[in-house]
């Protein structure tokens, strides 16, 4: 259980900041960038969730809740200690890749394939979803970034990976399932 009864502690302002195993690293070391990002993105899916309604709403919850998951992830590096250590690592799964594998194909379904690339809006749950993609997609670009230097978990790549293409069939099922998409027109205004 997470308790925090005092909110600021002084411990940062150097620069430094501490990961979920204790050490001791730069604000702006790759870690911190990858999980910052992460949390960044779930900060968006709250705009998003206050448009959503029903099914949508509770996905979106869901997401949260796994983003929690990977922050936690990835602010812990990976180590041979970690099945013994007395508070395992919280670690993201393949079944909640899966999960959101699942759901992309659930509400996919029900809209017509792509005839052209999509501008991001339509209704504002679509254009928070679009935002929410975008800022998930540069959450997974830090990732494989610190994996190239320190080995993280696969999972969570994955997801990062499979989030961004939720959240693009999520703001397609928000346009009224790609009927209010708007649509890209190439050299429209030369």
């Amino acid at each position: 259980m997470v308790v925090l009864n005092k909110i600021y502690t002084r411990t940062g302002d150097k620069g430094e900041t501490a990961l979920g195993n204790g050490d001791r690293v730069a604000k702006f070391d790759p870690r911190v960038e990858a999980y910052g990002t992460v949390d960044e993105t779930n900060s968006i899916v709250g705009l998003a969730r206050l448009h959503a309604t029903g099914e949508a709403a509770e996905k979106l919850e869901r997401i949260q809740n796994d983003l929690f998951d990977l922050g936690a992830d990835l602010c812990r590096p990976q180590s041979a200690q970690d099945a013994e250590a007395e508070y395992p690592p919280l670690r993201m799964t393949d079944a909640q890749v899966e999960r959101l594998e699942t759901e992309i194909d659930e509400m996919n379904k029900n809209i017509p394939p792509l005839r052209s690339f999509i501008l991001p809006g339509g209704s504002a749950l679509a254009a928070h979803l679009h935002h929410c993609r975008t800022v998930s997609r540069r959450a997974e670009r830090l990732a494989v970034a610190l994996d190239q230097v320190e080995s993280i978990n696969p999972a969570a790549v994955k997801y990062l990976n499979r989030l961004s293409d939720w959240f693009f069939v999520a703001a397609r099922a928000a346009n009224n399932n790609g009927e209010n998409d708007v649509l890209w027109v190439p050299g429209a205004n030369r």
